[in-house]
């Protein structure tokens, strides 16, 4: 599936690695590769949202410490969890490996022989709460059928 991936794949997939390393999660999911769609300001999520990728990170921070002040852990100031080391790639959860299945049938959709950043953007915007990408784009007040319609040809 990769294979069909244009250069999306080299800047998203490695991305959303960071993302997850610098959160210290163990596994890659869907809110790492949503915050990996703001890593280029001039990328299309960043100009279709109209989010930046510090906003986008804070966001996803206050959800972490809700959850956790949820099952009763309060973190204060200090940070979340140490960063992860690049020693192996990470494991990916089912919802992530299903982002990149979701993006081929966007692609098809589109009529598009490759998969471009554009086509994962649109399958994590079909993502809904509980899923982290989902609760992360609620939490950033994106209006999911409005962004598909501006990303849509």
């Amino acid at each position: 599936m990769f294979e069909r991936f244009d250069d999306a794949r080299q800047w998203v997939l490695s991305a959303a690695e960071q993302e997850a390393r610098r959160r210290g999660d163990r596994r890659l999911g869907t809110d790492h590769l949503l915050l990996a769609m703001f890593h280029d300001p001039k990328e299309l999520a960043a100009q279709t949202l109209g989010i930046d990728l510090e906003t986008a990170r804070t966001a996803a921070e206050a959800l972490d410490r809700a959850a956790l002040s949820a099952v009763g852990i309060h973190l204060g100031d200090q940070g979340l969890a140490p960063p992860v080391g690049a020693r192996r790639r990470l494991a990916w959860t089912s919802g992530a490996r299903a982002v990149l299945v979701l993006s081929v049938a966007e692609a098809r959709r589109t009529k598009s022989r490759r998969i471009s950043a554009r086509h994962v953007l649109l399958a994590l915007l079909t993502l809904r709460r509980p899923d982290p990408a989902g609760q992360l784009l609620e939490a950033l007040g994106v209006d999911a059928g409005q962004a598909r319609a501006g990303l849509l040809p």
